[in-house]
């Protein structure tokens, strides 16, 4: 592994251009479970059935239920140091910026600015209807909205049923198109559209996670191994 660290420490000070699109697999050593896996936040229930758009309409008390019990469960969790480490790369002007999947936060919490959240974040609130923000406290405790009185407030997530922002999407499709390279980390790339990202990219691809599958995308350099140990290495090599 630590020869491909290396090399991606050489192809990074060699770029113009670095862009990052993370995944579960960058949260889960901050002790998040992955979202998919048998111990994660969906346990035994089927996600596109429990987080849908749908249930705001059918069943509000279920997706409020559901958001709850994953706001109680981010709330003692905090970055890791690969977090920490992208957000020195980017300070450094190593990286231009982060696009995750995760919708913890926790690039930000570590001190990342330049963050493309494609699913959101479940950190913050707006009313399902009339798109006024809300507060933590309101959502958990269940209130109607202050400003169109109906009971639909909701986290800044995306839904299944929902597209993804769409300034949040056609920004990162820039940045991914614009830079040298793109640094894949952590994410199984099942859900689409971003598993359409690395396909997309013109420059050089780099896959890290911590079990190399067989992918649609041939990417130029593959690195097994967790987040946080791999990016803690690249720290290492890149003599920050």
């Amino acid at each position: 592994m630590q020869n491909k660290v290396i090399e991606l420490g050489g192809l990074i000070e060699n770029a113009n251009g670095v862009m990052v699109l993370t995944g579960a697999g960058m949260d889960t050593e901050s002790n998040i479970p992955d979202f998919r896996s048998k111990d994660g936040l969906w346990g035994k229930l089927d996600p596109g059935t429990v987080a849908n758009i749908n249930n705001f309409y059918e069943n509000y008390s279920l997706i409020h239920e559901f958001f709850s019990n994953g706001l109680k469960l981010l709330k003692d969790c905090k970055p890791h140091n690969g977090h920490y480490v992208l957000a020195e790369l980017e300070k450094e002007g190593l990286i231009s910026a982060v696009a995750t999947q995760n919708i913890s936060g926790l690039h930000a919490l570590a001190g990342s600015n330049n963050i493309y959240e494609l699913h959101g974040n479940i950190q913050t609130f707006h009313c399902n209807y009339c798109g006024q923000p809300a507060s933590l406290t309101e959502f958990l405790q269940k209130n109607n909205c202050k400003h169109c009185s109906r009971m639909a407030l909701r986290p800044d997530a995306v839904l299944f049923g929902e597209a993804l922002p769409e300034d949040v999407w056609s920004k990162t499709l820039d940045k991914v198109q614009n830079s040298d390279i793109l640094i894949v980390i952590g994410t199984s790339l099942e859900v689409y559209p971003v598993s359409m990202i690395p396909g997309l990219a013109r420059g050089k691809t780099v896959y890290i996670n911590d079990e190399i599958g067989r992918w649609v995308y041939e990417f130029d350099l593959t690195i097994e191994g967790k987040a946080k140990q791999v990016l803690e290495d690249l720290y290492t090599v890149l003599g920050i």
